[in-house]
């Protein structure tokens, strides 16, 4: 059973949670992240489990005699070959230590004390958390029915003030998109004071949209308007950590303002490079997360289970019971899955794995007990 439109309650407001780390994992978090023999199956982070393309795993291990230098031209590279492909100029480009440092230079470059974050809840909160960093107020604002941002009251939350809107889409968690007409109406009502971070991290695996359209589909010249993408997804390089973001020449310059030095390093953006000039590895990757995506949906049907219909490498599923036990229930059969994402306390987000992983996942789904199990 698929959720859709109508499907759900406008869910309610809440609080910034605590960003996962490895304490709310125990056990050998070393064991858990080699993958050895033992290793649990990790489908918690929305990682590329197929790992980078041939290219780019060619150019890590080829990159590895220069681990002991510094960066020096490498950053230029890699922006002018993205710059390229956006229709951009290279300094309207900039590369971070993962999108999320993308996302923390625009925190501290548009957000401070008498500024607001308007975000949704849920989404990916991380920058909710760089906000507070920074004395700024934080409007979080419910999706709606559809799972979509609900612009309409984050437009009301924005009236008189300054600040900085974040928009995750395809969103994180719920893997839901909100359309690009919708966007472009809410961008050309927002106040002049509020920029705009269009997050894009899940952008490659958006099959069948018609409503869905990327904010790189052609060059970016609105200053308040900044899009980020990442090389964590659709490319597996999640541990070489390299993200950037597109915007206008001025609000590039205040990005970049606040990069630390060398948070780009040598090997991740020698292996982003070397997978940016694969012409097959996007495709490759999208093609076979859909295919992914489809098999999940038909072991979902077949145990009537409920699921949210997503545009991404991971899907949030309904559990019928609290989201915790059946994350308690995985771990101890050594399979890590999403963590709760209040307010949807009833659902459990999963990272779509390869088909071993999957056969596993599903085994111990099987497991569960079988009351409180949705109907």
């Amino acid at each position: 059973m698929f959720t859709g439109l109508g499907a759900a309650a406008a869910l309610p407001a809440i609080g910034v949670p605590a960003l996962a780390g490895e304490a709310a994992w125990p056990g050998n978090w070393r064991t858990l992240q080699a993958g050895g023999a033992g290793a649990p199956v990790l489908l918690d982070s929305n990682e590329n489990a197929y790992g980078p393309s041939p290219e780019a795993y060619a150019s890590l291990e080829g990159s590895a005699a220069i681990a002991n230098r510094y960066p020096k031209h490498e950053y230029e590279d890699l922006a002018e070959a993205i710059a390229a492909k956006h229709s951009v100029k290279p300094e309207q480009v900039t590369l971070g230590c993962g999108s999320s440092e993308n996302l923390r230079m625009a925190a501290e470059a548009f957000l401070g004390p008498g500024r607001t974050l308007i975000y949704a809840t849920p989404t990916f909160e991380f920058i909710a958390h760089r906000a507070g960093d920074t004395g700024a107020q934080l409007a979080a604002v419910p999706l709606t029915k559809e799972y979509a941002h609900d612009l309409d009251a984050m437009l009301a939350r924005a009236a008189g003030g300054a600040g900085l809107v974040y928009l995750c889409n395809p969103n994180n968690p719920t893997a839901t998109l909100t359309p690009r007409k919708d966007l472009e109406l809410f961008l050309e009502k927002l106040p002049a004071s509020y920029y705009v971070l269009m997050d894009e991290a899940y952008h490659h695996f958006v099959v069948d949209a018609p409503a869905y359209t990327s904010f790189l589909d052609r060059p970016v010249d609105d200053p308040r308007l900044i899009v980020t993408r990442t090389f964590s997804k659709i490319y597996g390089l999640a541990g070489a950590r390299i993200g950037y973001a597109v915007a206008a020449t001025e609000t590039t310059r205040s990005l970049a303002a606040r990069k630390m030095q060398f948070a780009v390093n040598v090997l991740g953006a020698r292996a982003a490079l070397a997978a940016w000039n694969d012409a097959d590895a996007v495709p490759k990757g999208a093609a076979r997360n859909a295919a992914d995506r489809r098999e999940f949906y038909k072991q979902a049907k077949s145990r009537s289970l409920e699921v949210i219909e997503s545009q991404t490498n991971f899907v949030m599923v309904h559990t019928g019971r609290p989201a915790q036990e059946v994350i308690e229930h995985f771990r101890a059969n050594s399979v890590m899955i999403g963590r709760p994402f209040p307010p949807m306390t009833d659902y459990v987000r999963i990272s779509l794995g390869t088909p071993e992983d999957m056969q596993v996942f599903w085994r111990v789904w099987d497991l569960l007990p079988a009351k409180n199990l949705p109907a």
